[in-house]
């Protein structure tokens, strides 16, 4: 890297091979893996831990203080996963207390004007479209796609495969492998189209149907739901994932669409 038209703190770890724009700005406690290009204008503050082979366009700020009035200072971090682009004037806040780091898998998209809040654990293989807002403290799975505009409420979790509908406002938990759309936002079927393109099996994406035949079809409440998949269903690791994300949510699972008369 040598790039007289940026600014790069003697405190910062950078590959040899990363390219750095002009006009970007890195500070000290930061590093960069090898093969990654920062483009320019682009602010990467304290405690960024970025990988290899990122892509990371202009305007975009990485590991700026949270926007929580509570964080006091903490050695807190911003943690970057291998091959991940982050597109034109994206915001990623460094963690708080809570969980101290703030992490974004491998192989993710996060398009334009996203933002990323304080104390996030995104999975891997994830895309954020554009505009899409998380608030502090969200969990979210490996493979999730967000369409344009989502906000998800601080301290929801969403499970692995689920695909968000543009726009959508996420105040409860969505569990694995399933479509979330409408307001409030409801289950409208699993990501079927999302699960075959992953290599999920004709009889893999019934057994994932049943399931959810049972939670959100048959009148039962979640608990009535919970103990009649375990004890007539087959356990497998999609049936367990299912139970434990159910099991494990604290916010409750977003409820079943039905149409009013």
């Amino acid at each position: 890297m040598n790039q007289p038209l940026a600014y790069v703190h003697p405190g910062a770890k950078i590959a040899k091979n990363v390219v750095i724009d002009p006009f970007t700005t890195i500070h000290n406690n930061v590093v960069i893996g090898e093969g990654t290009w920062i483009g320019s204008n682009v602010t990467i503050m304290e405690g960024a831990r970025i990988g290899k082979n990122c892509n990371i366009f202009p305007g975009a700020v990485i590991s700026a203080v949270p926007q929580d009035l509570k964080f006091n200072d903490e050695d807190t971090t911003t943690v970057i996963g291998n091959n991940v682009t982050i597109r034109e004037c994206v915001t990623i806040n460094r963690g708080t207390s809570d969980r101290m780091k703030t992490i974004i898998g491998d192989n993710c998209l996060i398009m334009a004007y996203c933002h990323i809040a304080h104390d996030c654990i995104v999975g891997n293989n994830c895309i954020f479209s554009n505009s899409s807002t998380l608030a502090g403290h969200i969990t979210v799975g490996d493979y999730v796609v967000l369409a344009g505009m989502v906000a998800v409420h601080q301290f929801c979790s969403i499970g692995n495969h689920a695909f968000v509908t543009g726009g959508s406002l996420v105040r409860k938990d969505v569990p694995p492998f399933v479509k979330a759309a409408r307001e409030p936002l409801s289950y409208v079927g699993i990501n079927s189209v999302g699960l075959r393109r992953r290599g999920f099996s004709a009889d893999k994406i019934r057994e994932v149907q049943d399931i959810y035949r049972i939670l959100y079809q048959k009148n039962y409440n979640n608990t009535q739901a919970s103990e009649i998949i375990e004890a007539e269903m087959e356990a497998t690791p999609e049936r367990d994932e299912i139970l434990q994300f159910i099991k494990n949510s604290h916010r409750g699972i977003m409820k079943g669409y039905f149409k009013s008369n």
